[in-house]
């Protein structure tokens, strides 16, 4: 039987202070306060081990104000382990999920004393062996089992550390995962699968030319009890169990709080390096899942503030809305919710150093009843914060059932998928690609251009975690997803890969010679369009995950950076480098208004003009054309130069004619149909004949007049 809940202290407890919320030490002990407008009493357990079967302090949080709950108990520094139990009614139909048997995380706690296992289905609030399921509460205690939260010093030497805020237009994001990059055993760092050991990896971040990493989540996340049940793992994180804690396995220290210590280590080296920081968030759902789910938090402290609720006549607030498929929606609507929301943007921006956020299904942030609103609550408080109107703020502009792309406020990029579906398409050679293809290289001004915005906030990305990495996208038709144990049913169906010819893996040379191309292709798109590029980790250098793509649960080799890639791709590495570095030298790829087509200067030449093979316009009605080509002015931005680029996703070859500039020669810097190192010459290797070139099928040639 569980002890008795009942005020149980020697220490000195006294009024303190209802703000801020979370355990906050000073120097005679800590100030805990806790939101909950439903509770009847709430209760803080001091513990002297993370096992602990009971605590050493019970203590009655004696005042409320603004529904929290609060109290300064004298003598409790920081290293203290503690939680929360609540008394309040167990209604479900209601919305009421309290039982004062189990014990809860703080939601502004910092750090945890260890990872959650739902061992004997303890973390239920609920007795699942009941006829009744969640209405029948289940009386078992479970403090041995349930993660303690930490009170955390925030003291750390930053050196003099601050946001960078590098400007979008010369961004280049690198999506990874924490523990992926250096997990493997080729990594040869000290610290594999950490933060320790991502920041060992700055060099190669540095020599690639990337100045911004978006990490997927680091927030202390949950694994669903089936993976465990299967021996899986939620590798990519996307199950949040708290917004202030940095995932502790992805740290090497023993303590608590080495997380917070080593994250903010890491985030310090890679400023010191010109690198920012971006953190992929969810704030869309928490980890508790649906009224089957487990009540770790949020529901057991006050289940109608944190959650949106449905039901019907009978039982009207029993069920979650489940905007996510996640089995739960967090309620932004709720003051509290949002509160916490922005308090854990600011924490991770002013205490932990990060340059901005990723939002994980971002639509849902924006519904108010259940609709999207692109002046929501939410994204108003987020563009009047002094702190969060500064940092990066880019949209994953989706949910389960609404695709906004385009429709985020002025302050948000967003993950251009117009941009990834029409570029794949076209690089497989789709027909009834090229009139889109038009927008998406020369920054989405259909999407962007009638609200302010830039083609800087098109966050322009080929692949990214969630499907077929690059090397996959060019090997594989159809997914090939058996190792997750779900019979190859997960997954999208809609990937617009092509294999070049033979499924997987193959010997075949002329096959991968042509995928090769393709991956060069895919890089040139990405690199050479107007818009923020992000490239996926370890397509730089060809990583596969032998079609899978939907590797969420594989925390092994088919997920893990494989470092050997790195010297046997080197070649890819390569040009993929100097894409970059030409990107970043020539402004053309920089500006920050779109192309307009008109003539801009003195050269009486339109900023950008599109050419068919013989110089006149392209027909974009055109479904079966693949291969068009542009000129840019880069005079108009500082440059002594004009670029045409050529792209050519047919499978012949096309004698492309080219524009005459008088007083300029034109040289070819890139051609991906040529054999390494010639397929990049960064000075540019002259031409002859000047009036036209041979573009190979399946390929992209840029030439440079100067």
């Amino acid at each position: 039987m569980p002890y008795q809940l009942v005020h149980d202290t020697k220490k000195t407890v006294t009024t303190g202070k209802f703000y801020p919320l979370g355990a906050t030490p000073d120097a005679a002990g800590t100030n805990f306060a806790l939101y909950s407008q439903h509770a009847a009493e709430a209760f803080l357990l001091l513990y002297d081990s993370k096992d602990a079967q009971e605590p050493s302090d019970i203590i009655r949080l004696p005042n409320r104000t603004k529904n929290i709950f609060y109290a300064h108990v004298a003598g409790v520094k920081p290293g203290q382990l503690y939680g929360y139990k609540m008394r309040g009614p167990y209604d479900p139909r209601q919305g009421l999920r309290f039982n004062e048997h189990k014990l809860l995380i703080d939601p502004y706690a910092r750090a945890l004393s260890h990872k959650f296992v739902n061992r004997d289905n303890l973390l239920l609030a609920y007795d699942i062996n009941s006829p009744d399921k969640d209405l029948a509460m289940d009386t078992r205690g479970n403090d041995a089992l349930v993660p303690k939260c930490v009170v955390v010093d925030d003291d750390f030497d930053w050196q003099g550390d601050r946001q960078l805020e590098i400007a979008f237009e010369k961004t280049i994001v690198y999506e990874t995962h924490v523990k992926g990059f250096t997990a493997h055993p080729s990594s040869d760092v000290q610290n594999p699968g950490t933060y320790l050991g991502l920041a060992e990896k700055i060099p190669y971040l540095q020599s690639l030319g990337i100045n911004a990493v978006e990490l997927l989540p680091v927030h202390e996340f949950y694994v669903e009890d089936f993976l465990a049940q299967k021996g899986m793992t939620n590798y990519w994180g996307y199950n949040t169990v708290n917004f202030f804690a940095p995932e502790q396995s992805y740290s090497t220290g023993k303590s608590p709080d080495s997380a917070i210590t080593e994250f903010k280590t890491m985030v310090r080296e890679l400023h010191k390096a010109g690198i920012e920081v971006i953190l992929d968030v969810v704030y869309n759902h928490t980890a508790e899942g649906n009224e089957h789910g487990a009540t770790v938090s949020f529901k057991g402290i006050d289940n109608p503030s944190y959650y949106c609720l449905t039901g019907n006549p009978r039982e009207p607030w029993r069920y979650y809305m489940n905007y996510t498929g996640c089995g739960n929606s967090v309620n932004l609507g709720s003051p509290v919710v949002l509160r916490m929301v922005l308090d854990s943007m600011r924490y991770w921006v002013s205490v932990m150093h990060v340059d901005g956020f990723r939002f994980d299904l971002a639509s849902v942030l924006g519904r108010e009843d259940g609709m999207f609103q692109r002046s929501g609550a939410f994204f108003d408080a987020v563009s009047q914060d002094p702190v969060l109107c500064r940092v990066k703020l880019i949209a994953e502009p989706w949910d389960l059932s609404t695709y906004q792309v385009g429709n985020f406020p002025l302050d948000w990029s967003e993950w251009n998928g117009k941009f990834r579906d029409n570029v794949r398409r076209f690089l497989k050679g789709d027909d009834g690609t090229i009139r889109e293809l038009g927008y998406r290289l020369t920054g989405s001004s259909d999407l962007y251009g009638d609200d302010g915005r830039t083609a800087y906030n098109s966050i322009n990305f080929i692949t990214c975690h969630d499907g077929f990495n690059l090397h996959d996208l060019v090997s594989y038709n159809g997914k090939h997803n058996d190792a997750n144990g779900e019979g190859n049913r997960d997954g999208s169906n809609d990937n617009f890969s092509w294999n070049c010819g033979a499924e997987g893996e193959t010997a075949d040379k002329e096959v991968l010679a042509l995928r090769f191309r393709q991956m060069k292709n895919a890089m040139c798109y990405l690199i050479l369009s107007s818009g923020t590029p992000m490239i996926l980790s370890g397509d730089e250098c060809a990583q596969t995950q032998k079609g899978n793509n939907n590797a969420y649960c594989q925390d092994n080799e088919i997920s893990w950076f494989d470092w050997t890639r790195v010297k046997g791709n080197a070649e890819i590495v390569d040009f993929v480098r100097r894409l970059i570095a030409f990107r970043q030298s020539h402004t053309v790829f920089l500006r920050r208004k779109f192309f307009t087509g008109a003539d801009c200067n003195l050269n009486n030449i339109p900023d950008l003009s599109w050419y068919g093979d013989n110089l006149d316009s392209p027909n974009w009605d055109n479904h079966g054309l693949h291969c068009v080509s542009m000129l840019i002015d880069g005079t108009e931005e500082g440059g002594d130069y004009f670029v045409f680029v050529t792209f050519n996703s047919d499978y012949t070859l096309h004698k492309v004619m080219i524009p005459q500039i008088a007083g300029r020669k034109w040289s070819r810097v890139i051609d991906t149909s040529i054999a390494p190192p010639n397929d990049f010459v960064e000075k540019g290797a002259a031409i002859s004949p000047q009036d036209h070139y041979l573009v190979n099928a399946r390929s992209i040639v840029l030439l440079i007049a100067r």
